[in-house]
């Protein structure tokens, strides 16, 4: 199996709008617009592929994003720095490959280069126990509940301290800045047409 984690181009908007739709009653449904808001307002937004196929994608944020979702609003009135995950996605025929640990992963590689926290969140109505366990034995701890307006159901609000960024605050945020790096490089910093390809975990 060849697995690779990217940058989502813009014109693969379309695969990943109708993987997002696919993906069942754990992931809100997107329309063309509410996808190309989140694909401006994401600082990470990557798509897994395997053997040349979309397999899923996550999208995530930082705490200066121009979002209305309530559960990101939720941590923005809590925390003054962190990054959110929106959500992540993964087609029915990759599940039980580990792509979700692959992800985070990677998110987490992305998030404490840059912040201190690391957010999400679950349902609990109807519970989702395997993301409550996933979530769970990744280091997440609820830190809040809620219940969400559009739809009535009720949230469970999770953050993972992230140990590494205190480390990379103090010896490289406050000084001379991140290595110029390709793990290490925001979404846009690179030669047009060539999306980065990096390890899975930062690596």
């Amino acid at each position: 199996m060849s697995l690779s984690i990217r940058d989502v181009s813009p014109h693969e908007l379309d695969s990943v709008l109708a993987l997002n739709n696919a993906a069942g009653s754990t992931i809100l449904p997107l329309d063309a617009a509410g996808l190309h808001t989140l694909y401006e307002q994401s600082s990470y937004f990557r798509l897994a592929e395997v053997d040349g196929h979309a397999a899923g994608f996550l999208s995530a944020m930082r705490e200066d994003a121009d979002y209305a979702s309530p559960n990101y609003l939720w941590f923005r009135e809590r925390y003054p720095q962190f990054a959110y995950i929106d959500r992540i996605v993964i087609a029915k025929p990759y599940r039980g490959l580990g792509l979700g640990r692959v992800f985070y992963a990677d998110v987490t590689s992305y998030a404490e280069t840059r912040v201190p926290l690391l957010a999400c969140e679950v349902f609990l109505e109807p519970r989702d126990d395997v993301s409550v366990l996933f979530h769970g034995t990744w280091g997440f701890q609820e830190v809040g509940q809620q219940t969400m307006p559009s739809n009535g159901r009720r949230v469970s609000l999770l953050a993972k301290t992230l140990c590494s960024y205190p480390f990379v605050r103090d010896t490289y945020l406050a000084g001379p800045g991140l290595p110029d790096l390709p793990w290490l490089a925001e979404r846009g910093r690179v030669a047009p047409g060539r999306p980065p390809v990096r390890a899975a975990g930062g690596a």
